[in-house]
């Protein structure tokens, strides 16, 4: 069982590139599913054919989805939304704005990833063509960032309702949650830990990282790198699309050439043990199978495109002398771009904007935080005993 996450900027050749690989796979023999969490949805006009919200035959061993998020989103957070909307009409917001309010950034592109557990259970091979990296960043931090909140609050929000409710009913209009919404926040709860559980097994799930060789995409890519590794995340490949052909000999690509050339010597140290697959420009646009099928022998020649061609730790424990060194591979970064923090069992980890809340090891618990240092790709903290 693996699954595949395509992302990189708008336009680099992610969903071709996504397309191409399962349907490198389902030649292989694998059963597989190509789905999309896209809100462009251009994968049915890859493919070219009509792809909705359930898996749809496209060829032998291959089937396409573009996913309804928004019908996702309204079977799972319906009753919390009405919830939440009561709430803040109560307290004077409007109709049409508590609506709004009431919805959570993100939540409907995250609920996109709900049906995966099940699909990965069903076929060898799920492909997924993520969105743009931003959209994506987002995707992948909101399982870990809403379950760490729903664990510390659902209980004793769940506890307090109970006991003050019939209180609150006799003395106050204020809307109080029902245990229909407690019961609706347990089941997304369940659905978060299932998705979050999947995309940070690195025996079955991989994210592969597009980019074309110009200075803006790998500039956002090398912060996606960074980013995703703060969250769990494993990058197991990096592909360069488009790349000028050795045939084009033209003066007037010469600069192009240079620009490229420079950008590749980056890639290649900036994502280095990870490999860089490099991908020619291509005379016509990859549509159909065929065109397809070209395009995923110029990605991967002879080799497997499901196999895992890099692997690394993603947390690691090592002892130091008499102490113990907490790793948390951030590549890319420097020791000014992180923060920390220690509030009793967890280490808050500050990345640019991105905050990760690692739960540390037993054998950290007792210990306090004497040091901090980034080198060599990665966050190392010193543990020394009390």
């Amino acid at each position: 069982m693996r699954v595949l996450l395509f992302t990189g900027k708008g336009g680099v050749g992610k969903t071709t590139t996504a397309s191409a690989t399962a349907l490198r796979c389902a030649d292989l023999g694998h059963r597989t599913l190509v789905l999309s969490t896209d809100a462009a949805h251009s994968l049915a006009d890859v493919f070219d054919v009509s792809l909705g919200g359930r898996p749809t035959a496209i060829t032998d061993h291959l089937d396409g989805q573009q996913v309804d998020s928004r019908a996702r989103l309204e079977a799972a957070w319906t009753e919390i939304r009405t919830y939440l909307a009561s709430l803040l009409r109560w307290a004077g917001v409007s109709a049409i704005e508590a609506e709004e309010l009431a919805l959570l950034p993100g939540l409907e592109e995250l609920f996109a990833l709900t049906d995966l557990v099940e699909h990965a259970k069903a076929y060898d091979v799920v492909v997924v063509d993520c969105a743009a990296t931003a959209e994506t960043l987002r995707l992948l931090s909101l399982p870990d960032v809403l379950t760490w909140w729903i664990d510390r609050l659902f209980p004793v929000g769940r506890q307090v309702t109970s006991l003050i409710a019939p209180l609150v009913r006799q003395i106050s209009a204020i809307p109080v949650a029902e245990p229909s919404v407690f019961d609706a926040v347990s089941r997304m709860a369940a659905s978060l830990a299932g998705v979050r559980a999947l995309l940070t097994d690195h025996d079955v799930t991989s994210v592969r990282l597009v980019v074309n060789a110009e200075r803006v995409v790998v500039a956002e890519a090398r912060r996606m790198f960074t980013y995703l590794a703060l969250f769990g995340y494993s990058v197991d490949t990096v592909i360069t699309n488009r790349l000028l052909p050795a045939a084009v000999t033209d003066a007037w690509f010469d600069g192009w050439r240079d620009v490229q050339a420079r950008q590749l010597s980056l890639i290649d140290e900036a994502f280095a043990p990870v490999p860089v697959l490099r991908v020619e420009l291509v005379a016509s646009e990859p549509v159909g199978l065929d065109q397809l099928r070209s395009f995923a022998a110029s990605v991967y020649g002879e080799t497997e495109p499901s196999a895992r061609p890099y692997t690394g730790d993603v947390l690691g424990l090592r002892r130091q002398g008499e102490d113990l060194v907490l790793v948390l591979p951030l590549p890319l970064a420097s020791r000014d771009d992180v923060g920390l923090v220690r509030r009793g069992d967890e280490l808050f980890v500050t990345l640019g904007p991105y905050r990760r809340a690692v739960l540390l090891p037993d054998a950290l618990r007792t210990k306090r935080a004497v040091d901090a240092v980034v080198r060599h790709g990665a966050l190392e903290v010193v543990f020394a005993d009390v």
